[in-house]
């Protein structure tokens, strides 16, 4: 029965609306995501130039054609990789409703391998824990994903556990191209103007502070890059990333009495610190509690360096981990008096909370839209940043929104067939309900 409700409930997104009949989308919301996983689109950090790698380029020109098939006006690629475009409104007055954007990434985490990644479909799950094929050491336990219990009879997606699959942020591109080609098949379904954006480099501080808010002309956005089907976020961590570098001396290892000063050893104390039970981890922390984390280093006799992660949901949770490292970085240098040692700290994104609480129609349409597709819309901050992060500090408010995923910037990463679909539904919804009550 459960494979029956699901399989009708989906095909209603396909065939009935509150205007009538729907014509179906020219490629499924799935579809298109299994395209877009098989190009390698990862990001990579210090590179000092937008895109940072060019391979995202090749998914970003795609998408551009894409796009112009889909109705879509304005399409243009940016000098820092952004897909732009533009989808005139459909109303009497399309300038009584504000335009709305959406926006999703196009590069996957540097943290796990995106090449030739081989999606696997578990077609109709029927439960219990799933066994990647090319590494059956990484398993998608049910214990560690209880959501899986709410997807019995559907399609799992995920890698073969080689690499991870790249639904962040591919599924939420899927679901928004998808959501443009129901629209354009279907001009009877209401909506005011929409702007569009795909984006480089969001897993490693991408270009949002060049991201050309007004020329893209959306006063309220969305990111498209959330996770468990009905997850609406409004609210992020507050971050900061600490680079310490630790400076030594090299010569000739034959005759280095008395000369050498291994930088690596202070580095590798000061790494050892971490350990410590008092200091929070990712590992160890979940809800609301921030951690920090050294998630990055290289090690050599003249110059170490080690990056870490501060994050909180306030500004002075961060300002506390970033005095708690300094403390760290003191004990080691009295261990250390010959080794150099440096701290930058720089600040990355703040929680969009306070903004997004001004425009409390955001997140009610967001939920409205949800109940639409029969999902129940739940509330949840985010471990982490989006785009929408550095657009609402910026002045567009842009909360999240869910595209199913789970799991991201590892090879246990997965999605579901619903998961695809739903968040599409919830999209073609939402831009309706923008036409019917959004006003400015």
């Amino acid at each position: 029965m459960k494979r029956i409700f699901l399989l009708f409930s989906l095909a209603l997104l396909f065939s009935v609306s509150v205007f009538g009949q729907t014509k179906p989308p020219s490629e499924t919301a799935m579809d298109r995501f299994l395209r877009y996983v098989k190009i390698d689109t990862q990001s990579a950090e210090e590179a000092g130039k937008y895109p940072s790698t060019e391979k995202q380029l090749v998914l970003a020109r795609m998408l551009e054609s894409e796009l112009r098939a889909v109705g879509v006006q304005n399409v243009r690629i940016s000098k820092e990789g952004i897909v732009y475009g533009f989808v005139p409104g459909n109303l009497p007055d399309n300038e009584k409703v504000p335009t709305i954007g959406f926006i999703a990434h196009m590069d996957t985490s540097p943290a796990v391998s995106g090449e030739n990644v081989n999606a696997i479909i578990h077609k109709n799950y029927q439960g219990g824990d799933i066994v990647l094929p090319n590494d059956k050491t990484q398993v998608i336990t049910v214990e560690r994903n209880p959501a899986l219990t709410g997807l019995i009879g559907d399609d799992i997606i995920t890698a073969d556990g080689t690499t991870l699959l790249g639904s962040d942020d591919k599924a939420g591109i899927a679901a928004i191209l998808t959501m443009l080609d129901i629209l354009n098949k279907n001009p009877k379904l209401k909506h005011g103007n929409i702007s569009i954006a795909f984006t480089p480099d969001e897993e490693v501080g991408g270009p949002m502070d060049l991201f050309d808010i007004e020329g893209w002309g959306a006063k309220y956005a969305y990111t498209v890059d959330g996770g468990e089907i009905g997850e609406i976020s409004d609210e992020t961590w507050t971050a900061k990333t600490a680079t310490i570098t630790f400076r030594g001396m090299s010569t000739h290892p034959g005759y280095a009495k008395g000369i050498l000063v291994n930088s690596s050893f202070a580095a590798a104390d000061f790494l050892t610190r971490f350990n410590d039970p008092k200091v929070p981890r990712p590992e160890t922390t979940e809800g609301r509690v921030g951690f920090v984390h050294p998630y990055n280093s290289t090690l050599d006799i003249e110059t170490s360096v080690v990056r870490v992660l501060l994050r909180h949901f306030d500004m002075s949770g961060v300002d506390e981990q970033e005095k708690m490292i300094r403390s760290m970085l003191d004990e080691t240098k009295k261990k250390f008096p010959n080794v150099g040692a440096e701290m930058e700290v720089r600040l990355g994104y703040l929680n969009m909370k306070e903004e997004l609480k001004k425009h409390p129609q955001l997140v009610e349409y967001a939920q409205e839209a949800s109940r639409r597709a029969g999902v129940t819309p739940k509330m949840k901050p985010i471990r982490g940043g989006t785009d929408g992060s550095r657009l609402t500090a910026r002045g567009l408010p842009t909360p999240n929104l869910f595209t199913g995923g789970h799991n991201f910037h590892g090879k246990l990463e997965w999605n579901s067939r619903r998961g695809l679909e739903k968040s599409t539904e919830m999209l073609v919804n939402l831009v309706q309900i923008w036409a019917e009550k959004g006003s400015k």
